[in-house]
């Protein structure tokens, strides 16, 4: 039995010493830079956790389209709706001066997709307007809110669809989640705790399969690693104000174990690209000490 006990003493001594050497790496990318870094990483076979400014309530931009999507297939999964249903795109549902691959596609609108191609457009690419007609579908932010709040999620908001954050993007700061809640919803999800088993899995080829920030968390990751992530991203507001800079995911080890990285820039005035080089340099980091 005392060998057993000074076993488990050695253990916990090493990975508070992959810890630590893990916080210095960390704090080494940040310590300089004129913007607040919310940080969770969470092992799910190992259950290793680290943290930094990690239950700091952030402004989510983007990365909420991930929250809209498992709300969405909740209700697929429920009969409510269905993959294959058409949703159409009117005029006037093509907001100008937005992020929108549909738009650029289908400029005159008046077009219907089904609404598996919207789940992709918006989670894959990150579209603005699919991600409104789908709020629009589903009932409102509200709906995603009781359907977070229902699973246990804890430290995220939602109260602005893309429109009103573009109208006025002090409303941004209205949508928050803590890097801890990114990283625990992401464990849920992969459980699947959130979804249905096939709802899970098409959710997560949807991920796997996002185009977006590809200068974030996938940057410096071996070429072909499997990343099922979401991003988000502001742009610039007054005196050179960046609200957020944002990528959370699940990231598969060549082992074929699993860690979930949530990695939040916010109310930065440091340029596009030092901001996204911080995502990428922190998520390097953490590759390299769960690769040691």
């Amino acid at each position: 039995m005392k060998k057993i006990g000074i076993f488990f003493l050695l253990i916990s001594s090493l990975a508070a010493a992959q810890k630590s050497a893990l916080e210095q790496k960390i704090n080494s990318i940040t310590e300089d830079k004129k913007a607040t870094v919310g940080i969770s990483v969470l092992g799910f076979e190992n259950n290793f956790r680290l943290s930094k400014n990690g239950d700091k309530p952030l402004p989510t931009l983007s990365v909420f389209k991930f929250h809209i999507a498992c709300a969405v297939l909740d209700l697929v999964d429920q009969g409510k709706l269905s993959l294959e249903q058409k949703l159409f795109f009117k005029k006037e549902d093509m907001l100008e001066n937005t992020w929108s691959p549909i738009r650029e596609k289908y400029p005159e609108a008046s077009v219907s997709l089904s609404l598996g191609e919207v789940l992709d457009y918006t989670v894959a690419l990150s579209d603005n307007n699919g991600c409104d007609l789908l709020l629009k579908l589903i009932g409102g932010t509200q709906t995603v809110q009781k359907f977070m709040d229902s699973k246990g999620v804890k430290g995220f908001q939602i109260k602005r669809n893309e429109d009103d954050m573009h109208k006025n993007w002090k409303t941004q700061y209205d949508n928050f989640s803590t890097a801890n809640s990114a990283v625990q919803v992401l464990k849920k999800f992969y459980d699947g705790k959130l979804l249905s088993k096939k709802s899970t899995d098409y959710l997560m080829q949807i991920m796997l399969g996002t185009k977006t920030g590809t200068n974030k968390i996938v940057e410096q990751l071996p070429k072909n690693t499997p990343v099922a992530h979401k991003t988000g991203a502001s742009g610039k507001y007054d005196n050179g104000l960046t609200v957020a800079e944002n990528d959370m995911g699940i990231v598969t080890l060549p082992d074929g174990k699993h860690y979930a990285i949530a990695i939040f820039v916010n109310n930065s005035i440091e340029t596009d690209e030092v901001n996204c080089r911080i995502v990428s340099d922190i998520s390097k980091a953490v590759w390299d000490d769960f690769n040691k």
